[in-house]
């Protein structure tokens, strides 16, 4: 055997042998057998605006005690910041729910935009618009840690999703749809929403249905079948992200058609 043989077999070995036993405080630990149950602990990404600029957004989520994953910039050209690696835990998402999880900040990678959010004026709230260059960033990041973890789609939300009774961000001109077209989200497409429209519009589900679709859909609600605050509030994140031309936290056929599309495109996967 020749030299150059020699050491790669003595490397294969070496590396055969730390794959079967790392050392720890207990001693060798044996790793050749791996669990069928298992799943990586972070099962969503979390989208959230600032509403502050983008010093004040680096220091408030470096310095005080929110925090976030990445900060993705506003200016030209678009910068993007890991302020939490991705293996340890961020403070973003606070007290919430979807689909049974709370917690999430544990289960979780934040994502915060520099938006400033909105603004109230006599005329009404405005809301301040998203640069496409900074979505672009958004999208590619997403895409990244969404392939790398194998996020589920409808894991991928808004802080209004998760929280909806105390936060409105990312907003009603976060462009989800881009997102969808990216294929990191579902959507409810618009000859199937079409055809579902025209019944709902003869008669409208009561209040409990909507309550029972969006719960299955993971917002988590109560079912009182009343339209009470925590009920609009969630119709509100849900017409926000999904119909952003109108969002007023009332049912309507239109919004019964696009909930009753999600869910049962969700159900068929």
């Amino acid at each position: 055997m020749n030299k150059v043989s020699l050491y790669s077999l003595l490397a294969a070995i070496s590396i055969f042998i730390s794959g079967c036993a790392t050392v720890g405080p207990m001693g060798k630990l044996d790793t050749t057998i791996s669990a069928k149950s298992q799943e990586e602990r972070v099962q969503f990404i979390i989208l959230h605006y600032t509403a502050l600029d983008q010093p004040t957004s680096l220091r408030v989520l470096s310095q005080q005690a929110v925090s976030a994953n990445y900060l993705v910039g506003d200016e030209d050209p678009v910068k993007v910041w890991q302020l939490v690696p991705e293996n340890r835990m961020a403070y973003h998402a606070g007290l919430s729910e979807w689909k049974g999880y709370s917690r999430m900040n544990a289960s979780s990678i934040g994502i915060e935009i520099v938006n400033l959010g909105f603004k109230d004026t006599p005329e009404g709230r405005i809301y301040f618009p998203y640069p496409q260059a900074q979505i672009d960033r958004v999208i590619a990041l997403v895409k990244d840690i969404s392939l790398r973890y194998q996020i589920r789609p409808e894991y991928i939300l808004g802080h209004s999703d998760i929280a909806p009774m105390r936060k409105s961000d990312p907003g009603p001109l976060f462009p989800w749809k881009q997102l969808a077209d990216a294929g990191l989200i579902p959507w409810p497409k618009a000859e199937e929403v079409a055809q579902r429209m025209t019944a709902y519009e003869l008669q409208l589900p009561e209040i409990k249905w909507f309550q029972q679709k969006l719960a299955q859909f993971g917002y988590g609600i109560p079912q009182t079948g009343l339209l009470d605050e925590a009920t609009r509030s969630v119709l509100v994140a849900f017409q926000t992200k999904y119909r952003p031309a109108k969002f007023d936290g009332m049912p309507d056929a239109e919004t019964a058609a696009m909930l009753d599309t999600l869910v049962a495109n969700l159900k068929a996967k």
